[in-house]
């Protein structure tokens, strides 16, 4: 055994079925730890489901159910997937486990006692799809940062955590572990633009919402979301706020590598490290920040029918096929693109040209020429040393780039084996071999060399295609090699015996008939969300009394320009009657400043004056939305004075 191996993926939020650029990072960690299970390490791989919040409850009350209804649902999806893509954790962990509650409770009341949690009021910014509080100033076009959506004004009581208490610690420990955060952008992103600023206290409960973990001791309080998302690394291994832990905290913590997301690389490099420095606890070796995998031609959207999903996908390509692409499609720091095309070619250029053809090739040459049987004959000739070579010195490699999270490069050297041992068939031309007699010990020398590139390459990429290579090596008739030994050729047992009747392990694929395939996929998305653009979207009832606080009245543009520091704002300067004022408006999507000068608008009059990329925003104008269309909302009648009321 080479040690203990704990890595953990984060948990995935219930709030909708996963797409296939969620799906990645389970699969991404999954390759992780088989890789190291296979190198001998004793490994605890852990995943789960995030479960509570703001979002959930409102989307529960949207879909008529119960919160712990709507995650019980979403959460067995996960898993349905997790298990279809091969995906195999030790611990699936749910944030709603009734152990995971009782720990998040005692940690927070932890923290209250010895004075790192206090209670005020938060005033400010709130992103419900992504859970996080925002100031003014750290918004983009009065937007959240993180996501692009909007946000919304939260004034409520609750307890706060004095991050700046932990920070200097934190830059000291990052600054001394330089591999403590990769790739190394993620970690200049989180020096530069949050710790060496300085930090704000981070509020760690909510009032507005009651589907949460509640603070024991105030119970009008339910736990922040992240709080109680991130000790999941801890809960899920038996940690007990009072030092009592459990046989696996005190084996597997610290966690070796937490795999997440880009985009929440802020929660993992400074709350989560912070929360563990206030328990006295050990941080991570590690936390990879891996980019995404993004739709081409766009963002993924429902309503536009080009979501994909992991298990859509492998119905069309296979399961190996699609963790192939996801793996070695994706650059270490760049975000990757997917598409039903994009996939298509890639599996035929390579697992179908490369991987596939040398499989076929290989077996049906030795049935062809020897009756399957595999032997060495001595044989040798120089060409041979360099595919010998670089055999053997292909696992190095391989090791050196999974030390680094860099899974596509330890792909792409297997492959570099598989494309010289087909180019080695090319040189050594077996079917000229086989006419003469005199040649046929040199001919069984280059199949016995072939069949073992084969069997070792197959057992390096192992991790990455578990069932594909599994069939590969039952054709050989061998099984997978030890890791230790692929520092050695010429192990594949003399004498063997491969199959008769080789498979075709990866076919090459018709574009045409996929992109069809894609399209009926495609459709049934469209159809189940075209039911939902019939239902009108419900917000909270308002009285009267409420509405008649929003004062309307008509506007007319008099200048518009764009503002500089902003792709979608313009700023538009109205005519009130006799007053003059100046509103920012995301609309420069949609309208160039020539278009808006002399429309009449209505405009959202009462309205608490904001800053917006520098533009004090004085109110804001009415549009209307639909399927990413935007227009905006002018008086019917264009003779109508500005500065009228609107009722």
């Amino acid at each position: 055994m080479n040690g203990k191996y704990y890595i953990t993926t984060a948990i995935a939020y219930t709030s909708s079925k996963p797409h296939i650029g969620n799906t990645y990072e389970a699969i991404l960690a999954d390759s992780m730890a088989r890789f190291r299970r296979k190198q001998g390490y004793d490994v605890f791989f852990q995943t789960g489901t995030d479960e509570h919040g703001q979002k959930i409850e409102e989307k529960a009350k949207l879909a008529g159910k119960t919160p712990k209804q709507y995650v019980d649902e979403v959460s067995s999806v996960i898993k349905e997937i997790w298990q279809t893509m091969d995906v195999k954790y030790d611990k699936f962990i749910r944030t709603t486990d009734e152990s995971h509650e009782k720990t998040v409770q005692k940690i927070f009341k932890k923290f209250y006692e010895q004075g790192d949690i206090y209670k005020g009021s938060y005033e400010g910014w709130y992103c419900t799809p992504c859970e996080s509080f925002w100031t003014e100033s750290q918004l983009v076009d009065g937007k959240c940062p993180d996501c692009g959506r909007e946000v919304k004004k939260a004034h409520e009581e609750a307890y706060f955590f004095k991050m700046s208490k932990y920070a200097q610690r934190l830059i000291d420990h990052i600054n001394a572990n330089p591999d403590f955060i990769v790739p190394v952008s993620r970690k200049n992103e989180m020096m530069n633009n949050f710790l060496l600023p300085g930090l704000q206290d981070l509020c760690v409960s909510r009032t507005s919402f009651k589907w949460g973990i509640p603070v024991d001791f105030d119970d009008r309080h339910v736990v922040y979301v992240w709080l109680d998302a991130l000790t999941n690394y801890i809960t899920g291994l038996d940690f007990d706020a009072q030092g009592n832990h459990g046989e696996l905290y005190k084996k597997y913590w610290p966690a070796d590598v937490h795999v997440i997301g880009k985009d929440i690389i802020r929660f993992h490099t400074i709350y989560w490290p912070i929360f563990l420095m206030a328990m006295g606890e050990p941080l991570p070796k590690q936390v990879f920040g891996h980019p995404w995998l993004l739709q081409e031609g766009g963002k993924m959207s429902k309503s536009k029918g080009n979501v994909l999903y992991a298990d859509d996908l492998a119905s069309v390509f296979g399961v190996d096929a699609v963790r192939y692409y996801v793996l070695d499609g994706m650059p270490f720091d760049n975000d990757g693109l997917v598409s039903w095309t994009l996939m298509t070619e890639k599996i035929n250029a390579e697992l179908a040209n490369v991987y596939g053809n040398l499989v076929k090739r290989t077996i049906s040459m030795t049935n062809k020429y020897f009756g399957g049987i595999v032997e060495k004959s001595g044989a040798q000739e120089p060409i041979d040393d360099e595919l010998k070579n670089l055999a053997t010195s292909t696992y190095k490699k391989v090791c050196a780039f999974m030390d680094e999270c860099k899974i596509a490069d330890a792909i792409d050297s297997v492959f570099t084996l598989l494309r010289r041992a087909n180019k080695y068939i090319d040189e050594t031309a077996p079917w000229i071999l086989a006419k003469d007699e005199a040649t046929l010990p040199r001919l069984k020398e280059v199949m016995y060399n072939l069949t073992e590139v084969l069997v070792m390459a197959s057992s390096m990429l192992e991790p990455f295609m578990p069932s594909a290579t599994k069939e590969v090596l039952e054709e050989l008739n061998t099984e997978s090699r030890d890791y230790d030994k692929l520092g050695e050729f010429g192990l594949y047992p003399n004498g063997n015996k491969v199959t008769e009747e080789p498979k075709t392990i990866f076919a090459r694929l018709d574009v045409n008939e996929v992109l069809k395939k894609a399209d009926e996929i495609a459709q049934k998305y469209l159809v189940k969300e075209d039911k939902k653009e019939n239902k009108m979207e419900k917000l909270p009832e308002i009285t009267i009394e409420d509405f008649a606080k929003i004062q309307f009245k008509t506007a007319l543009v008099t200048e518009c320009v764009k503002v500089e520091k902003s792709k979608k704002l313009l700023k538009l300067t109205l005519k009130v009657g006799d007053e003059v004022r100046t509103v920012a408006s995301g609309i420069a999507e949609y309208y160039t400043p020539e278009e808006m000068v002399g429309k009449k608008v209505v405009l959202v009059y009462n309205l608490k004056p904001a800053k917006l990329c520098g533009v004090e925003s004085q109110g804001m104008i009415l549009c209307a939305e639909k399927d990413g269309k935007v227009k905006v909302v002018s008086p019917e009648d264009a003779t109508l004075a500005d500065g009228a009321t609107v009722r």
